[in-house]
């Protein structure tokens, strides 16, 4: 099981841990030290042991940065965490927007002309290095490999996870792992291939972990060779219970055995410079480097028949947990004792009831009122507020059951909407019914449907700094790329890739409005007298109702409201079975036609 421990900082504790860093760097001889939010593997979640940026500054979100300088450190977060950051670090730690300010452009301001900036190799890619020096390249300031500065004075690092890993069924994964190596060995660039990224080696070898929190992966290391073969590295006793499961063609090998291995490669070795840690770039000296994609990522995005069954499964079941929730929420909220956490616990106990859960799928974000405004909210004690009448309640939330992981928002009035609620309500609606009902040719990509998500609400002067939607995998990341759908999502979009839909609205200090369902990419129906090209559509797997309290009937065309009505038809007919009777009477009317 997965191990919890504190490694959090409050504001209080950033100085003094900021001024330990320093007198470090000064002695290892450096005049700065990155710290970014990432592990050797580089994926997006971290284990305890390695939220060193978490512990040195008190910021727990999911992307960005510290930069720290004799005089200065900067905390890079993006538009997710602008908020977020004011409360979870103190004024030592000075916010930078990023990435419209970038690493280099920062430095250039506020680094010594000739300053040597420290980095441990392993946390970072080889191409954020390459594109740091590149950006640094008409100054004297430079790039230095380190050993970790922070670890030096975090005194209690939680240690390394232990759990063993286990085998993730064929009836689940729809292919058995010998047949992926050889499908994708023989499209490799190179003789060998270096995988680092937890989720792509979990998907190839049909494994899971519990090394990182809400996120069923192993940490290990791979390398796949072009025979299909497979060189697994990971601690000891880790892959002893899957040892039948991998066969003879995976050969387990020590975590310390890696670098050797990878030293001693002849021939030519294929790395993702966008995942690969810079630290193994020099191991390769035996043999050609080239750069590539990561082999694993476009198949393990596009989800098999089998896969995509059984996420349509899970998200069956997560919406029993989510319509009894919700039915819950709307009895109990009018009497002004439920809280965020209340919130919180009930919908997890909710989805524990249905006797599959493994796990969340990520933090439950419970924002009540102005805390719905922060888009990645995560409730404390300290900022636990009271759900109250005439406010909305945004609730992002997901489960990771073993045939799929799912990921919801709704966002719900208590008591009686304001007129400015129910319309940026409806405004988020129209965006996330457009991607919704799209139809699109073969090649497009998520940054051309951006557009469509945010076109209500840019009419109004209106906007969120978010993407409108991540990948998702099959009982692994609830973020899994390459899609999306961003304005940086350039990989075109194919069938079976499962992506969320969540255009938002934040108001600082009032309110916040999310709305999301998870959709999956599919073969579009042909029409009659179209034109012979391929095209694609989504089919949405979330079916929990929309709060109609919060609906603006009239702004709707009659194409959107039709969806609305059909989108409640469908989930009424799918869930009224499978729930008692008290909440399939919320349901019915919660299903109501507009």
């Amino acid at each position: 099981m997965f191990q919890t421990f504190d490694v959090s900082s409050t504001p209080e504790q950033g100085p003094a841990r900021l001024s330990a860093l320093r007198p470090e760097l000064k002695d290892i001889g450096v005049d700065g030290f990155l710290v970014p939010r990432a592990d050797v593997h580089q994926g997006e979640y971290v284990a305890p042991r390695d939220a060193r940026l978490e512990w040195l500054t008190g910021f727990s979100g999911s992307a960005g940065f510290c930069a720290v300088l004799p005089d200065v450190a900067g905390m890079f977060i993006d538009g997710r965490y602008r908020l977020q950051v004011r409360s979870q670090v103190a004024d030592v730690f000075t916010p930078v927007h990023w990435p419209e300010v970038q690493l280099g452009d920062w430095l250039r301001e506020n680094a010594a002309a000739k300053a040597v900036i420290g980095f441990d190799p392993w946390l970072h890619t080889v191409a954020d290095i390459d594109a740091h020096r590149e950006a640094l390249s008409d100054t004297q300031i430079t790039l230095a490999p380190i050993a970790n500065a922070v670890d030096q004075i975090w005194t209690d690092q939680p240690p390394a996870p232990m759990a063993p890993f286990t085998a993730h069924p064929l009836q689940l994964s729809g292919e058995e792992h010998a047949r992926k190596r050889a499908r994708l060995a023989k499209d490799l660039k190179a003789d060998a291939c270096i995988l680092t990224l937890p989720d792509s080696i979990a998907w190839l070898l049909n494994i899971r972990g519990t090394d990182i929190k809400r996120n069923p992966v192993p940490h290990a290391f791979a390398i796949l060779e072009k025979s299909g073969r497979v060189a697994l590295f990971a601690r000891a006793g880790k892959a002893d219970a899957i040892a039948e499961h991998l066969g003879a063609d995976v050969q387990v090998h020590g975590w310390d055995a890696f670098d050797g291995y990878v030293a001693a490669l002849k021939g030519s070795v294929q790395i993702d410079p966008k995942s690969c840690p810079y630290a193994i770039k020099p191991l390769i000296t035996n043999a050609k480097l080239i750069e590539a994609a990561d082999p694993c990522s476009l198949p393990k995005a596009c989800k098999n028949p089998v896969e995509i069954q059984g996420s349509r499964d899970a998200h069956i079941r997560d919406a029993v947990a989510m319509v009894r929730f919700l039915a819950w929420v709307d009895a109990e909220a009018p009497s002004g004792n439920l809280t965020e956490i209340d919130v919180v616990k009930s919908l997890e106990g909710f989805r524990r009831d249905t006797n599959a859960l493994r796990d969340i799928s990520f933090e439950t974000i419970s924002g009540a009122g102005p805390n719905g405004a922060i888009v990645h909210y995560r409730v404390s004690e300290d900022s636990n507020r009271e759900v109250k009448t005439g406010e909305l309640l945004l609730v992002d939330s997901g489960g990771q059951y073993q045939d799929g992981t799912t990921d919801i928002t709704r966002t719900m009035i208590v008591g009686e909407p304001s007129d400015e609620h129910r319309v940026c309500y409806t405004r988020v609606l129209r965006g996330m019914i457009a991607v919704s009902m799209a139809r699109f040719p073969k090649g497009v990509a998520g940054s051309h449907l951006d557009a469509l998500a945010r076109t209500p609400l840019w009419q109004a002067g209106q906007d969120y700094d978010h993407g409108t939607g991540h990948g998702v995998g099959s009982y692994l990341s609830v973020h899994e790329g390459p899609q999306g759908i961003s304005r940086r999502a350039t990989t075109p979009l194919e069938a079976g890739m499962i992506l969320s839909n969540e255009p938002g609205y934040y108001r600082e200090g009032a309110f916040g409005i999310r709305i999301e369902n998870l959709i999956v990419v599919k073969q579009a129906s042909p029409l009659p007298g179209a034109d012979a090209r391929d095209m694609l559509d989504f089919e949405t797997l979330t079916h929990v109702p929309l709060d109609r309290r919060l609906i603006i009937a009239d702004e709707l065309s009659d194409a959107e409201r039709d969806w609305i009505d059909q989108y409640h038809a469908d989930t009424l007919r799918l869930l009224a079975d499978r729930i008692d009777s008290t909440t399939k009477d919320w349901l019915i009317a919660a299903c109501a036609p507009l």
